[in-house]
């Protein structure tokens, strides 16, 4: 069975340009039902965006598939 993501959270944001350069992108990390925590992906919050409520629900390979369309939906506007 599936395995459906029960928590979420995203690491903090950098900073603003210049001073954030180097900063870290935010990470998205999830929990799964039978309490494992699990690394996402990273991704550039000036191009897409989430919050933790996006992820609740959803399987790891679902949740994965949600930065791919968003990616693509930035990609194409």
């Amino acid at each position: 069975p599936l395995l459906k993501i029960v928590s979420a959270r995203i690491s903090k944001m950098p900073r603003p340009m210049p001073e954030g350069m180097f900063d870290p992108m935010p990470e998205v990390h999830v929990t799964t039902e039978e309490g494992k925590e699990h690394y996402l992906f990273s991704y550039y919050p000036d191009e897409i965006s989430f919050n933790e409520k996006e992820f609740v629900g959803l399987s790891l390979d679902e949740a994965k598939r949600l930065k791919f369309k968003k990616d693509k939906a930035y990609l194409q506007s």
